[in-house]
């Protein structure tokens, strides 16, 4: 569950622009609520550079429309707080940055904070005013809250979270939690069914089908085979039920060419982390005392049996298998990173040069009258920004080296492409990272386990020879 609420965040009077992004950014950044920056995501911004990014965003506005901030509002936040309990800290981002994508649809850059420091996970989702291509104002409208509340509670539900129903207005009015009571799709039931069938290891697919209509299913079979139960008004196809439902995966786990995943361990395994391992001597050296020493060698046992568990469930007990794993998985996150890296560095060429084509345009009578004017002192001193903005767009241009100039249309295309490829490479890039993790984390604690057991091999050595 979470509760949402959107803020405009404002121009303080005596305070400047930059500095009241400043305060606003470093109190949801702070690093004694994020855990040293761990619980912050970002989209098409640097959370460590953030107030000059959306500063410089502003005044490029400016240069393409020629408009100045009408109001006072520099950036807008959403406040989305978590039923204690309820979220991981990672979850809990994960679901912020969802919600920030989804609701600005990909237009406006904006960086997640998770905070954890209160009995109740909360998100600070700052995102800019200003439109990505720097054309744009966000126009908070009638009705915005309602449908940010809308989204969080989809999203929600797609993790397995309880939403409120009939909220009501009230800070600590929350409502009546749903929980487990939500309403479970067809969709899911069908889920649900298949997997109870396949725990019978059925003989053959024919006897599956049979199984499923003694389920209660009525059965369509064609090009696709579908499912439809008594209080179904539609059929639903095996294919569309996601990964593992396919006639063909089916039929796999039936001729045992597919080992069958129960989907609520396969749900706690991918819930699970693998944390490093505590070095008790370093921290004892340090200063801790004995009931640190006793909390950290429980600690330890647990971290070694989760990660002999993370070992077993990702068949990674050969140490050499563990090893490619890692540095496989390494290879993939830096290529993602990459990518990334690219199309960002990319986007913001294109941004550039557009503005300087349309300036050029704006300004280049400007600058034929100031030719014609001999160039004129006078008229440089009453046209200076003009001539200036025509200026910079020219040496633009000529850095292009001989390329051709491409239109403002032709840009736009290749800006979109780009930000639809750079949103399907962070979907990736968030879940490789966390597996990255926890297989980086699994292998050094191996790593120091074979080292301590090596260790210990020697003074065992050495003192047999004394």
């Amino acid at each position: 569950m979470a509760t949402t609420r959107l803020i405009s965040m404002h121009q303080n009077k005596g305070k400047s622009i930059a500095d009241c992004l400043a305060d606003r950014t470093d109190y949801a950044k702070n690093t004694n609520k994020t855990n040293d920056g761990e619980y912050i995501s970002s989209y098409e911004c640097d959370p460590k550079t953030v107030q000059g990014e959306f500063l410089l965003s502003k005044r490029i506005y400016s240069d393409i429309t020629g408009r100045e901030q009408a109001n006072d509002v520099i950036a807008y936040q959403i406040r989305q707080s978590f039923k204690p309990g309820e979220v991981t800290p990672e979850l809990a981002n994960q679901i912020g940055y969802e919600l920030g994508m989804r609701f600005t649809k990909g237009n406006h850059a904006f960086f997640v904070a998770t905070h954890i420091d209160k009995a109740h996970i909360h998100n600070h989702i700052i995102f800019n005013s200003t439109s990505l291509d720097c054309t744009k104002k966000f126009r908070d409208f009638l009705g915005s809250g309602r449908a940010i509340r809308k989204i969080s509670d989809r999203i929600c539900l797609e993790n397995g979270l309880s939403i409120v129903e009939n909220p009501k207005r009230g800070k600590n009015h929350y409502g009546k939690w749903l929980g487990d009571k939500k309403p479970v799709s067809h969709s899911e039931k069908l889920r649900l069914a298949i997997d109870e069938t396949l725990r019978k290891k059925p003989a053959d697919f024919d006897t599956f089908l049979s199984e499923m209509k003694l389920e209660g299913y009525e059965i369509k079979t064609g090009m696709h085979i579908s499912f439809k139960s008594e209080n179904q008004k539609k059929f639903i196809r095996l294919r569309s039920l996601g990964s593992g439902y396919s006639e063909e995966e089916i039929k796999a786990v039936i001729d045992g060419n597919k080992p069958f995943v129960n989907r609520k361990r396969a749900t706690e395994k991918s819930q699970s982390h693998v944390n490093l391992l505590v070095d008790i001597q370093a921290k004892l050296q340090a200063g801790k005392g004995a009931g640190y020493e006793r909390w950290a060698k429980i600690f330890n046992l647990k971290q070694m049996a989760q990660t002999i568990n993370f070992l077993t469930e990702n068949n990674l007990l050969s140490y050499e298998d563990l090893d490619k794993k890692a540095k496989a998985v390494t290879d993939n996150f830096n290529q993602l990173s990459a990518q990334i890296k690219a199309a960002e560095k990319r986007m913001t060429e294109i941004v550039s040069l557009k503005t300087h084509i349309i300036n050029y345009s704006k300004t280049r009578e400007v600058y034929m009258a100031y030719r014609k004017a001999g160039y004129s002192k006078k008229f440089y001193e009453e046209h200076t920004a003009d001539l200036l903005l025509h200026k910079a767009a020219k040496a633009a241009f000529d850095s292009l080296e001989g390329k051709k100039l491409p239109t403002v249309k032709a840009l736009q295309m290749e800006y979109s492409k780009l930000l639809s490829e750079k949103k399907k490479a962070y979907g990736k890039y968030h879940s490789t990272k966390k597996e990255m993790q926890d297989i980086l984390n699994a292998k050094a604690n191996v790593d120091r386990l074979l080292g301590e057991n090596i260790s210990e091999k020697e003074k065992e050595k050495s003192q047999e020879q004394r």
